[in-house]
């Protein structure tokens, strides 16, 4: 399977092997993502027209588009050159005008003669009391009735795109669709009521009603499912090939993982106890784990992942937990060193920070195995750095990582298990889309303990009595966050936010006790600014949404979001997590301008109701739709043609289940179904899936 199967080049030719399309106008499809004829076939209509002969325009509730027969009357051409050009018709039961601008000599007495019978289709409104229809879009004799579509279909456009235009583009290239074999399993088809995949692309091009254009329509959902069907065979070969990698067994025996739970001074909750089996199953077994650790803000990730980490050090191995930032290894670092020294094994950190002689006697103390566990940031990729045996790696928000680096830790220690963890709550038809490869273990219960934060909205124009709050917190010697508003899509006027609220707040508060955070500051100047508020110097750190993962001061009991309307909900969320971690009850104040939307309400109001992070992001995906929800750029979310996934995650399921079939019962995709998969993949440009199977 080295390059495209033949009977698809006809719909991967360049756009302008179609009849009408030009460099130039393949230039404007550009714009709508249509690079061949092949998008063009996921490019759907999105409406329709209906053209069905009426009776009269008499009936109809104007402005409409109607078809009506009629007979032509008196011509009256314009007085001056830029006026109208007006025909008088007449239908069976009413009269009205057809009205043309520019029109030419003696042209449309030519084309409706006085007395001639015409079907007429176009946009019928009201001018004075008198029905027009200016500009119909169909003028056809009697007998070339057929030449009108009774329904026709209205589609996405772009600048120098038109309707016409598209609609000849898209017949065109289904004239060039082969037959496909059936990939979708027939009983699932069956069970559905789908047609076959050649009758579907042609009726979702042309639907007969409006009904058609539905997600749920037959055609347009068996469509929706091949797309979903596609993404998860390509996650599931990935997946097949991390699991065809023979690991290493890796059996705890649970000694030092006993002495660590006999320290802590709570029980683990059920959740965090059932993730550890599931982790420790995954590592005993020969197969590699690929495992997703999914849990909401505070849920006791940490403690999960410690103990995967210890069961690698029983087995004789060692382990690394990789953060995205210094910041946030060193975090790990300081809150696993007291559990670390209970169980007395050997803990370090490595980051860019370390240079010379110092890394130089890290690196060496590594490959000797003298170092059990390792706290990083990606500086554990670079290639001097080898391990004695790295059994487990943990990776600590994935969505910083890509798949690529994944597989490049693992390539650290040639079979290490892969645990991945990550704080976003990700409602189940993304984390479908996103994880689709991965196994999945869920904390949803809040460890004993942990005091519900109080969530309140509060208008701008109080923001004196919150400056006035914050002052009396600090006596009593509690700390504050301020989160500056996301201004534009500019840096920099973040940043004259960020600053502006700065001096504010330090000139009602005093010198030295705020502190001040943002994107644009050298690293070395934001660890400062960070380490100066986790020692308690600082009492308020403003700061821009640098602050969101995973930065933890017990003490901090205060969390002020500047606008909040303007945050998604899933980042409120994430935000408000930064407190809440201590001894003290917690506010979060969520600072809006008024008027709010209706939707802004909706959004900060559900924020206000739950903290359960699980249900914030299905509202949040309900509310905005996928694309902005994890923002879709750096998300690793596809983006689909014709698949909805809020309306139809359940899809989602049903396609991985069956891509996961087909390929336990087809590995190599060698049967006729396996075939099809195969050409189907190829179709929706899979490379991804179709390099895997080319190499695996």
């Amino acid at each position: 399977m080295t390059g495209r199967p033949e009977a698809l080049f006809p719909l991967f030719a360049g756009l302008e092997t179609l009849e009408g399309v030009g460099p130039k106008t393949a230039q404007h499809f550009a714009q709508l993502n249509i690079t061949a004829p092949r998008d063009l076939l996921f490019t759907l209509p999105y409406s329709g027209i209906d053209r069905r002969l009426q009776a009269s325009v008499k009936d109809a509730v104007l402005p409409a588009t109607v078809t009506v027969a009629v007979t032509v009357g008196q011509h009256r051409a314009p007085s001056n050159k830029t006026g109208a050009y007006r025909i008088h018709v007449e239908d069976s039961q009413t009269s009205f005008q057809l009205v043309f601008f520019h029109a030419r000599g003696d042209y449309w007495k030519r084309q409706l003669p006085e007395g001639s019978r015409r079907i007429v289709s176009g946009r019928v409104e009201l001018f004075d009391g008198m029905a027009q229809m200016v500009h119909p879009d169909f003028t056809v004799a009697e007998e070339d009735a057929g030449e009108i579509p009774t329904f026709e279909p209205v589609y996405p456009l772009t600048s120098g795109i038109t309707q016409k235009l598209m609609y000849k583009a898209t017949r065109a290239t289904l004239a060039r669709v082969p037959e496909f074999e059936e990939w979708i399993d027939p009983s699932q088809k069956a069970k559905a009521g789908w047609p076959d995949f050649n009758i579907a692309i042609q009726a979702a091009h042309d639907p007969e009603k409006m009904a058609d254009l539905s997600a749920t329509a037959p055609a347009r959902e068996r469509l929706a499912y091949d797309e979903l069907m596609a993404h998860q065979l390509t996650l599931a070969l990935a997946r097949a090939k991390e699991r065809r990698k023979k690991g290493r067994p890796s059996q705890g025996d649970g000694r030092l993982q006993g002495r660590v739970l006999a320290a802590l001074p709570y029980k683990p909750t059920g959740a965090q106890t059932r993730a550890i089996g599931e982790i420790a199953a995954d590592m005993a077994s020969p197969q590699r784990m690929n495992r997703l650790l999914q849990g909401d803000v505070g849920a006791g990730k940490t403690l999960v992942a410690f103990m995967a980490l210890l069961a690698a050090v029983e087995s004789g191995g060692q382990g690394v937990l990789m953060a995205p930032t210094e910041i946030l290894a060193r975090q790990h670092l300081e809150g696993l060193q007291p559990l670390a020294e209970r169980a007395g094994v050997v803990l370090e950190i490595l980051t860019g920070r370390d240079k010379g002689a110092e890394r130089r006697a890290k690196l060496a103390a590594l490959e000797a195995g003298a170092i059990q566990i390792l706290v990083g940031t990606h500086a554990v990729f670079q290639a001097d750095v080898s391990f004695a045996d790295l059994r487990l790696a943990v990776v600590d928000e994935q969505h910083r990582f890509g798949v690529r680096q994944r597989l490049e830790l693992g390539q650290k220690g040639r079979l290490a298990d892969v645990l991945v963890m990550t704080a976003t709550p990700i409602p189940r038809s993304l984390a479908l889309a996103q994880y689709g490869d991965m196994d999945v273990s869920v904390l949803d219960e809040k460890p004993a303990g942990r005091k519900p934060i109080r969530t309140a909205l509060i208008s701008t124009d109080r923001i004196a009595e919150v400056v006035e709050r914050l002052r009396a917190a600090i006596q009593e010697g509690r700390q504050c966050y301020w989160v500056c508003p996301l201004v534009e899509e500019s840096e920099v006027s973040d940043l004259i936010a960020a600053e502006e609220r700065f001096k504010r707040l330090r000139a009602t508060l005093g010198e030295g006790v705020v502190g001040l955070v943002h994107g644009q500051m050298p690293p070395a100047d934001k660890d400062a600014a960070m380490r100066a508020f986790q020692n308690g110097e600082t009492k308020v750190l403003v700061a821009t949404t640098v602050i969101e993962v995973g930065v933890d001061v017990p003490n901090a009991s205060i969390i002020v979001i500047e606008r909040a309307e303007s945050f998604g909900l899933a980042q409120l969320h994430q935000l408000r997590g930064r407190v809440g971690r201590g001894q003290a009850a917690s506010t979060c104040l969520l600072m809006y301008q008024a008027p709010l939307s209706e939707t802004g309400q909706q959004r900060l109001e559900v924020l206000r109701e739950t903290e359960d992070g699980f249900v914030i992001a299905e509202t949040d995906l309900k509310m905005r739709g996928t694309g902005d929800l994890i923002g879709t750029a750096q998300s690793g979310v596809p983006r689909f043609r014709v698949a909805d996934l809020e309306r139809q995650a359940g899809l989602m399921q049903i396609a991985q289940s069956d891509a996961r079939k087909l390929l336990a019962e087809d590995p190599e995709l060698a049967s006729p179904r396996g075939q099809a998969a195969r050409l189907l993949l190829w179709l929706m440009r899979q490379d991804e899936a179709i390099r895997l199977i080319t190499v695996g």
